[in-house]
């Protein structure tokens, strides 16, 4: 299938090259269900595995500029990456057991030693990602993401929360200024104001869903234990309440996640010339994930590969990126100075924790 390129106008005579993706829900599922079976009947080591060919199918279909991206990781190396964690997270359990007080002291170190798995995780997934034959690349450090997690969660501990969307933008600049496609960086300037406007947006729908849902939910549920006089009818009208403002939580999550994206995401640069852009629906995008959701459960996981091809193309098609000259001459530039694919770089730990 053919990958068919878009461009549309932003800002007077700009253009953005929309990517896209051509992957397909039948081809995927035969993916899927092997991954699944191979998984059971190796206990959960296939894993690694499954999670390489699923990324190879995902990263191959998506096309941008008329090229592919590749994945190049090895199902050993994330194997060895899930062990290291699986340990100590075993170490963690028995001394929890043998030793409860010493729980207290594990507890700093793991906030200590998250921030360098993270680290580690983003490295090893830019390292085995390439597009255009040129390899991306994460340099960032330690200090950097203690600042961008720890820190951060303490800022917006402290602050109840008011000071959130400062923490995030730390994290995204964390992550996006430390990017490189071959030699030439990313670099991400999001504007505080537009974060706490999604920030602002997203406690007004979950405070409003809540009440509404809220107060409808209790009218009916004092209505029925009216009718009924049963305490049961009245114990399941608050389990009902509490249900709904868990689904309005939900929903500003999914408006929150699709928001910030397009705000970080638009405001990211490559080699500070060429733009990104993203332009989710939130709605759209709402619909997309709880249908999603819904349609996985009552299929018992059977349209789960649906789901996933259905998720990636509203996003792949929703991303676009304007290219600052003429497109061929830019990329052989990179590719002159970049990183091109070398055998040196499969040599990480396989830490795979996701962009």
């Amino acid at each position: 299938m053919a990958a068919v390129e878009q461009s549309y106008p932003i800002g007077g005579s700009r253009y953005f090259q929309r990517a896209s993706f051509t992957g397909n829900a039948s081809e995927y599922f035969g993916i899927w269900i092997v991954n699944i079976l191979l998984t059971i009947v190796t206990l959960g080591i296939y894993s690694a595995w499954a999670k390489v060919r699923r990324n190879r199918y995902f990263y191959g279909n998506t096309v941008l500029l008329g090229h592919s991206f590749e994945y190049h990781a090895k199902g050993k190396q994330i194997l060895i990456g899930r062990l290291i964690v699986f340990g100590f997270l075993i170490v963690v359990n028995i001394l929890s057991h043998v030793a409860p007080l010493a729980v207290l002291a594990i507890w700093p170190v793991m906030l200590v030693v998250f921030p360098w798995f993270l680290m580690r995780g983003l490295r090893f997934n830019a390292r085995v990602t390439s597009y255009r034959n040129v390899r991306f690349d994460f340099v960032g450090t330690y200090g950097g993401a203690f600042k961008a997690i720890f820190l951060g969660a303490l800022v917006t501990v402290v602050s109840v929360g008011l000071l959130s969307p400062i923490a995030s933008r730390w994290y995204y600049k964390y992550i996006f200024d430390n990017l490189r496609y071959g030699d030439r960086p990313f670099s991400t300037e999001p504007r505080l104001g537009a974060i706490y406007k999604v920030f602002g947006a997203t406690i007004v729908i979950a405070i409003g869903c809540g009440l509404i849902l809220g107060f409808v939910a209790g009218a009916l549920g004092l209505f029925h234990g009216m009718l009924t006089r049963s305490a049961g009818a009245g114990l399941s009208a608050g389990h009902f309440v509490i249900l709904l403002n868990f689904l309005a939580y939900i929903a500003a999550g999914l408006y929150y996640r699709a928001s910030i994206r397009n705000v970080i995401w638009s405001a990211t640069t490559i080699d500070r010339r060429h733009q990104l852009r993203s332009d989710l629906g939130r709605r759209r995008y709402m619909w997309i994930a709880v249908s999603n959701v819904i349609v996985t459960l009552v299929t018992l996981g059977l349209m789960r590969p649906w789901a996933a091809v259905r998720m990636q193309r509203f996003l792949t098609e929703h991303t676009a990126v304007h290219v600052d000259g003429e497109i061929g001459v830019v990329f052989d530039q990179i590719r002159s100075t970049g990183n091109a694919i070398s055998a040196e770089y499969l040599d990480v730990d396989g830490f795979d924790f996701g962009f």
